[in-house]
């Protein structure tokens, strides 16, 4: 989530609505105005809380660059602390306006990574946003307006949460409703549907998710793919989706035989170049949960010579362990 981008655009398009209509280029001169200093045309109790926010987020990265160099004691004490800071923040936001669901949504995901004790705070939090953004009639994509951003994102985290503690048939149908409402697709959540349809072995799902979105791969469909026609026993065909994953996705290899820690998505995945290795990261790492149920299915892998030969290059190359 970029939350200052969303504010100057929510403060920009105030302005305009006050002013009353502008020409392209007004308002092109008056967005450029509050880009420079967003905060200096901060008004209401609702852009005050999203700059509450933006600065919480801010604070955030900042507190997490020095972390790679530390050992796991001082890495989890340094996350404790800053999840802290950031629910404290967060608060802070919504005692301004209690309406900010991006900083409830932020609060609830700082407070505990479990995510069988996440979920039931996330849909009482999905269903306040709906009741409070979608009253009216919707665009024909909600990621359209800005105002319903915060109910994608908490749907959005939904379906992960779902999708992460093994309640994949829901994670599907959440992610669905986010596809239905935001067809675009922002907050990729064709990903995790993908996803969550290889575990529960319905191909023509699968198949048709694939060709909805124009057979563009990517990280997730690529290894989802494999777990699928993995877990159908049609082994042939699972080698060569686990050959295309590896040849396809820079270190995908690596990223699913050597698989790291991802921390918690606040509020939203990272962005990351298209089947990069950083992409592959993400993919392995929401697929966790999945692998975890077929226990073989990394170690079927690490046994094709195609798989182990690229990720020990990839390793090579790049001077990571192995």
């Amino acid at each position: 989530m970029n939350a200052r981008a969303e504010l100057i655009e929510r403060v920009a398009l105030r302005r305009r609505e006050q002013l009353g209509p502008l020409s392209d280029g007004a308002y092109q001169e008056l967005f450029n105005d509050v880009k420079g200093d967003v905060e200096r045309f901060v008004e209401t109790p609702a852009e005050e809380a999203l700059l509450l926010v933006a600065r919480a987020l801010d604070r955030h990265e900042e507190a997490r660059k020095d972390e790679d160099l530390m050992d796991d004691e001082a890495f989890f004490s340094s996350r404790a602390k800053r999840m802290s800071r950031l629910g404290r923040d967060c608060g802070a936001a919504l005692a301004i306006d209690p309406t900010c669901f991006d900083a409830a949504l932020l609060a609830v995901l700082a407070k505990d990574q479990d995510p069988d004790w996440i979920l039931e705070p996330l849909l009482k939090l999905e269903q306040r946003a709906i009741s409070t953004l979608a009253a009216g009639p919707l665009p024909a994509d909600a990621w359209d307006d800005l105002t319903l951003r915060p109910l994608l994102r908490i749907k959005a985290a939904v379906a992960r949460t779902c999708l992460d503690s093994a309640r994949y048939r829901m994670a599907a149908e959440k992610a669905e409703e986010v596809m239905a409402l935001a067809p675009t697709d922002a907050l990729g959540m064709r990903h995790t549907c993908a996803l969550a349809l290889a575990r529960l072995e319905d191909e023509s799902a699968f198949d048709a998710l694939d060709v909805r979105f124009s057979r563009q791969g990517s990280a997730w469909e690529h290894l989802a793919r494999t777990i699928l026609l993995y877990k159908l026993g049609r082994m042939g065909a699972a080698r060569r989706a686990l050959g295309g994953y590896a040849r396809l996705c820079e270190g995908g290899a690596y990223a699913l035989l050597k698989p790291v820690m991802v921390d918690t998505y606040l509020p939203d995945r990272p962005e990351a170049p298209a089947l990069s290795f950083a992409e592959a990261t993400l993919a392995v790492h929401e697929a966790d949960p999945i692998v975890c149920d077929v226990p073989d299915f990394v170690a079927w892998a690490q046994n094709q010579r195609d798989c182990f030969f690229a990720a020990q290059d990839f390793a090579r190359r790049n001077n990571y362990d192995w």
